[in-house]
């Protein structure tokens, strides 16, 4: 089975949630039963622009210097979401959802709105 790999993350803050997502299937698909050193080390590869690649140099100075430690991957996105605009992004959820209509839409394609926001 072929999956797309995820972009090259560059750090912008509304894109942290697609680069995370398509990792996590890439990881979930092909990557299953790896060990997390290694899909944590396949994830950083993927931060080489803007601010994403000096986060990822800091990050792994501070792991080889045993200043930080990581056991999964799910850390590393929950770190990364902190970093790169998890507060944000739930602010604009929120205004997202006060302002989702029904409109002519028929109720499912209603719904994987509400499910696409949420």
């Amino acid at each position: 089975m072929e999956i797309a790999k995820p972009p090259l993350f560059s750090g912008k803050m509304e894109k942290v949630s697609v680069f995370i997502n398509a990792a996590w299937l890439y990881l979930s698909i092909k990557m299953m039963g790896e060990l997390e050193a290694i899909k944590m080390a396949w994830v950083l590869s993927y931060m080489q622009r803007g601010v994403a690649e000096a986060w990822k140099d800091n990050l792994l100075n501070e792991l080889s210097k045993g200043e930080s430690e990581m056991e999964i991957v799910e850390e590393l996105f929950s770190k990364m979401k902190n970093e790169f605009g998890e507060t944000v992004e739930e602010e604009q959820k929120i205004e997202q959802l006060r302002t989702i209509e029904q409109r002519g839409r028929i109720y499912n394609e209603y719904v994987q709105e509400f499910k696409k926001v949420v």
